[in-house]
């Protein structure tokens, strides 16, 4: 090619050199400017750095472009964007934010979020110009929002959610200079005093994302009643609690909304029709107040892929007209009171992927719906299906094996029965399944280990029997957590096999396994929990099973000792539960990060101090510690301020002594304390009373001394369960305990305390109200460490005397009511008071000094199951009232001064004699008859007009009248006869002192008999 013309030549150079000069730029790596270079070092310099996240920002590497986090632009080499949040959940950059970033001139990206900075968002921020992004949400700062951030006139990402509500706002006035702004989201900051929001709203007309979850806008909703914005597409208004939609009314006029999430509120009545919203595609309204059906203009909604009415108040059954939701995508009706059937039409929608009944109360057969009545398309669309907590009964049908495309299914807690289909085998795009909580029998049948896809398998507590092998995992190389506890299952695998696939979690507890299997050393470097309690193994644990995150190895027989359990990786949480083995030695130390610690029941000894006090973090985040049943001595070592996190202390039944260090008042947090069954002495200890958090103290069986502090009343007034018993304290019982409304166990038995019982006792107001035993859901998504915690909560339990005998409860416990006050030197009457707590189930006020009657009332305490008043110094009768006591199935009454007739029921009459031995009572369950003057005390028979009141009876006023009248002519003759005055003094004399000796005699065989009895 040649070129004549030099003009053109020139041209041609021309190009040739700019093409070459881009080659260039795109071939060679331009270096960040020395200047920003050295503010980012600066930038790093002013933090402290915990997980490394800035640890490639060195002088080794000068490029600045090639450190994590920093990207920069190709052409100028300038730092353009700075990703920097962090994802570590409990660390990040700690410190404040240095200036130097304002020399980073052409900054458009900066992401700080999920860090731990310190002070206030820094007003310097509002003079990098440059910037279209920027996102603090989470980052760790507190107090106002600069309205600096204002002059960003270029941004249009602005994030500044604060989940620990640390950051507020004196204006959104700064906002509406962010014309170009796109993405805004404020969520959890309180915006209950912004009554401009509208106006902000309105003057950012390029809005398309708005975030205000749980902002506190219930408040100034009327100011939300025009906003004006054509361009918003996904709108969060969730937990603000509105309780009408007339105040959001704008909403329904948005014709480009996408998105809506109206979700936590308190909206009431129906739902509204969102008229002019027709592009809609997903609408969350749950967790609300709704009460009407699924409304006909949903049908509408052709586009329409997600539905969700969750957690409202909707108490219909699932109406057939769903049948017209013929594009619906997804279909989420759960957390309701859905009742009835399920409409076979759910299972003929073509186009559904996604259906969500769960957490209702619908019921009948599964193969009703969702057998062989489903339609082609529907076999070829569902993706998602998921029924759990239901009431749903019968066999699962083969016909589940055809949804070809199926990728979760969840049946869970409900009551399904039969083998498992064996064309579960076919869902070769299955990669969740849970039946969990049912009543599956049979075997597992082989077809599951066809299921490549599979990555979770969760069949725990079901009826399933039989022999696993390896054919049941064959194929199942994408397995990552499967959970088969609580099944009679047995694992037969060759002891050299090699699983296909690499566990993180595996949970086999109540398995007949007998030895650790060989082949879970193949998957040492996956797995993060392993549950093999209750499954007969034996002999040593395997050095790097102490290296798991979450061990269950309970209620087996491994014995040896057990190392210092270290962190593994990073700062994961450590659970370790080894509770009812054979282990002895000395306690571990443990890390700063384990949070879960059952030890108990097995043999170690020695003491507490390098376990508690030799640790190399000031402090821990432990939680859970249980050391009960071991043989421990020693002292409490006083350094349990390493240890605020403690929720959950059990060192009952072990040999510790000495007093409670002060100390133990840093645990802030504590909720139960056990020290039962130890040597400790000393006085309960002042400093107690900072755990206000406690909600069960025992300390039972010891030797403490003194009061029980005053402050325990007014302080601890979280207090369930307080159990003293069996100590050597003593004084009065202080009306303060009164204070103490939440206490449903109450147990000072077996120590001196003496006084009458507070009068106050009816401000005990959880025992006069019915307890429910709550219904705890834990989600079992992979695997949840909450959810493995709570397990270990299921441990509390109390021992109760009760019903004659001691008793222990575990599961239960929540239900249990009691107050046992026997043992002591109480004296005054029994409190009437006592009879309104209506729901306690236990009452024990034997061995004292009480005087008086049973109350009256004792009749209204329909709950009582066992009542003890033995070894007082009660008279009168027994209450009539007393009959009525269906639930009381012990009573003892014995050794007091009780007289007259014993109540007649048939409740009574099945009780032991022994229980009313010892006093002067005659009838059933006794073998002593009673005289027909011994009238059977029965309750007051009340008129038609129920006033309860008798009849005068003229017999008895006049004989009353003839008394007085007699009475009063003897005494005038006493006055008037001073020989008859002096012979009557003599002879009241004389029997004075006949009455004195009897009575000395009378008392001397009382005592005898009670020293015998006791």
């Amino acid at each position: 090619m040649s070129v004549s013309n030099p003009a053109h030549a020139a041209h041609f150079f021309l190009l040739i050199f700019t093409i070459a000069s881009f080659k260039l730029s795109y071939c060679k790596t331009i270096g960040c400017p020395a200047t920003e270079n050295q503010a980012l070092l600066s930038f790093k310099q002013s933090l402290e750095d915990p997980i490394d996240l800035l640890s490639s920002w060195n002088n080794s590497e000068a490029d600045c472009c090639k450190w994590e986090g920093v990207f920069c632009n190709n052409l100028t080499g300038h730092v353009d964007e700075l990703h920097l949040k962090s994802y570590n959940p409990f660390l990040g950059l700690i410190g404040k934010m240095s200036p130097s970033l304002l020399k980073l001139k052409h900054l458009r990206y900066l992401d700080l979020s999920q860090n731990k900075f310190k002070g206030k968002i820094p007003s310097f921020i509002g003079s990098l110009a440059s910037l279209e992004y920027l996102n603090l949400s989470g980052a760790g700062f507190h107090g106002t929002i600069p309205r600096s951030i204002g002059n960003l006139s270029s941004l249009r990402t602005l994030s500044l959610q604060d989940n620990y509500k640390s950051l507020n706002i004196d204006s959104l006035e700064w906002l509406s200079r962010l014309s170009r702004l796109e993405h805004l989201d404020l969520s959890y900051l309180d915006l209950s005093k912004a009554n401009n929001l509208k106006q902000v709203i309105n003057k950012l007309p390029s809005l398309v994302e708005l975030h205000l979850k749980y902002c506190g806008l219930h408040s100034i909703s009327q100011g939300l009643y025009d906003v004006n914005n054509s361009s918003l597409a996904i709108l969060q208004l969730s937990g603000n609690e509105f309780r009408s939609f007339v105040v959001l009314r704008w909403i329904f006029n948005l014709r480009s909304l996408v998105f809506l999430d109206l979700s936590h509120n308190s909206f009431k009545g129906p739902i509204p029709r969102f008229s002019n919203t027709t592009k809609l595609q997903h609408i969350d309204l749950s967790f609300n107040d709704l009460n009407s059906t699924i409304p006909s203009w949903l049908y509408s909604f052709k586009d329409l892929e997600f539905l969700s009415l969750r957690s409202n108040s909707l108490h219909d059954s699932i109406s057939n007209d769903i049948a017209n939701l013929s594009s619906l995508n997804t279909l989420d009706l759960s957390s309701n009171a859905l009742s009835g059937k399920i409409p076979r039409e759910i299972s003929r929608l073509c186009k559904m992927q996604f259906l969500d009944l769960s957490q209702n109360k619908l019921l009948g057969e599964i193969s009703d719906t969702f057998g062989n009545n489903m339609s082609s398309c529907f076999l070829g669309s569902l993706k998602f299906l998921r029924l759990v907590d239901n009431q749903l009964s019968g066999h699962m049908n083969d016909q589940l094996g055809e949804l070809k495309n199926l990728q979760f299914l969840d049946l869970s807690r409900n009551s399904l029965s039969g083998p498992i289909p064996n064309n579960l085998g076919k869902l070769s795009s299955l990669s969740d399944l849970r039946l969990e909580y049912n009543k599956l029998t049979g075997n597992l049948p082989e077809s599951v280990g066809q299921l490549f896809n599979l990555e979770m398998l969760f069949i725990t507590d079901n009826m399933l029997q039989g022999v696993v092998t390896e054919t049941h995992f064959s194929n199942l190389t994408k397995l990552s957590y499967f959970s088969a506890s609580e099944n009679h299952l047995t694992l037969k695998v060759n002891p050299d096999w090699i699983p296909p696939f690499k566990l993180k979690s595996i949970q086999l507890r109540s398995w007949n396994l007998g030895v650790i299997p060989p082949w879970l050393e193949t998957q040492r470097k996956s797995l993060k929990l392993l549950d093999l309690s209750s499954t007969g193994i034996s002999g040593l644990v395997p050095s790097w099973f102490w290296d798991i995150l979450a061990l269950s190895l309970t209620h087996n027989q491994l014995r040896g000792e057990i190392p210092d359990i270290t962190t593994v990786s990073g700062n994961d949480p450590r659970f370790v539960c080894v509770g009812s083995n054979k282990f002895s030695g000395s306690l571990p130390r443990v890390a700063h990060t384990v949070i879960d610690l059952e030890l108990s029941n097995n043999s170690f000894s020695g003491g507490l101090s390098h376990f508690l006090c030799d640790t190399t973090s000031e402090t821990n985040a432990l939680e859970i510690l249980n050391l009960g049943g071991n043989n421990l001595t020693g002292e409490l070592p006083d350094c349990w301020m390493r240890w605020p996190s403690l929720k959950f202390v059990n060192i009952g039944n072990n040999s510790i002594s000495g007093s409670i260090p002060n100390s133990i008042g840093f645990l802030a947090n504590l909720q139960s304390l056990n020290l039962y069954s130890n040597k400790f002495s000393g006085q309960i200890p002042f400093s107690m009373h900072n755990c206000t958090r406690l909600m069960k103290i025992d300390i039972s069986d010891n030797e403490f001394v003194g009061n029980i502090p005053a402050r325990i009343g007014t302080s601890l007034l979280n207090l369930r369960i307080l159990i003293l018993r069996s100590n050597k304290l003593s004084g009065k019982i202080s009306s303060d305990i009164c204070h103490l409304n939440s206490l449903q166990i109450f147990d000072l038995s077996d120590n001196d305390f003496f006084g009458i019982i507070p009068r106050c006792v009816h401000n005990f107001t959880a025992m006069a109200t019915k307890i429910i035993l709550a219904e705890y859901e834990t989600e079992k998504v992979g695997y949840s460490y909450s959810a493995y915690s709570f397990l270990q909560t299921l441990l509390e339990s109390a021992s109760i005397s009760t019903k004659g005998t001691e008793h222990r409860y575990d599961t239960i416990l929540p239900l249990v009511t009691n107050i046992d006050l026997s043992r002591n030197n109480l004296s005054g009457d029994i409190p009437k008071e006592l009879t309104s707590l209506v729901e306690l189930r236990s009452l024990n006020l034997s061995g004292n000094h009480l005087t008086g009657s049973i109350p009256d009332g004792i009749g209204e305490m329909k709950q009582l199951e066992s009542l003890d008043l033995s070894r007082n110094f009660l008279r009168g009768e027994i209450p009539a009232g007393m009959a009525v006591l269906s639930s009381l199935n012990y009573l003892n009454l014995s050794y007091n001064y009780l007289t007259g007739r014993i109540p007649q029921s048939t409740q009574i009459m099945s009780l032991n004699a022994s229980g009313f031995i010892g006093n002067q009572l005659c009838g059933p369950p006794l073998t002593s008859h009673c005289s027909d003057e011994d009238e059977a005390p029965t309750p007051i028979d009340k008129g038609a007009d129920g006033d309860g009141e008798s009849k005068v009876d003229w017999f008895y006023v006049f004989l009353s009248l003839g008394y007085a009248v007699g009475l009063t002519v003897v005494c005038t003759t006493l006055i008037i006869k001073k020989s008859w005055r002096e012979t009557y003094f003599e002879l009241v004399e004389d029997m004075w002192d006949k009455v004195c000796v009897y009575t000395r005699i009378r008392w001397t065989k009382i005592a005898a008999r009670c020293g015998r009895s006791s």
